[in-house]
C-alpha cells in the first residue's frame, strides 16, 4: 500500500493506494496516530483496491479519534471497497462520499 499526505491548513488528505490489509494497515495506523492539529480527515481511497478487517479496524480508529478532533470523511470510494463497508454495517457510521 502507499499512502500519500496532504495537508491544507487543519485539513489533511491522505490517498491510499494498492492494498489496506494485515500487513499495511499498522503503516496507515502510524499516520493517523499523528493527528495533532488536524480537524478534518480526509480519506482518498481512489486507488484502494481491497481491505481487510486490518484496515476496518484502522478506519474505526481514526473515525474514533476525529469524532473528538473534527471530522472525517471517506471519497472515492470504489465499488468493491463501497461493498465491504455495506456488508460490515461501516456505511452507516462513516462520512462516504
Amino acid at each position: 500500500m502507499k499512502a500519500e499526505k496532504k495537508y491544507e491548513g487543519e485539513t489533511l488528505t491522505i490517498t491510499l493506494e494498492g492494498r489496506l490489509d494485515t500487513t499495511t494497515a499498522p503503516e496507515l495506523e502510524r499516520e493517523i496516530g499523528e493527528l495533532n492539529d488536524v480537524r478534518e480527515l480526509v480519506i482518498d481511497m481512489k486507488g484502494l483496491e481491497y481491505i481487510s478487517s486490518a484496515g476496518l479496524r484502522v478506519i474505526l480508529k481514526a473515525q474514533k479519534i476525529m469524532n473528538l478532533k473534527g471530522s472525517m470523511r471517506l471519497i472515492n470510494v470504489g465499488e468493491s471497497i463501497m461493498e465491504v463497508f455495506e456488508i460490515t454495517g461501516f456505511s452507516d457510521i462513516l462520512t462516504i462520499e
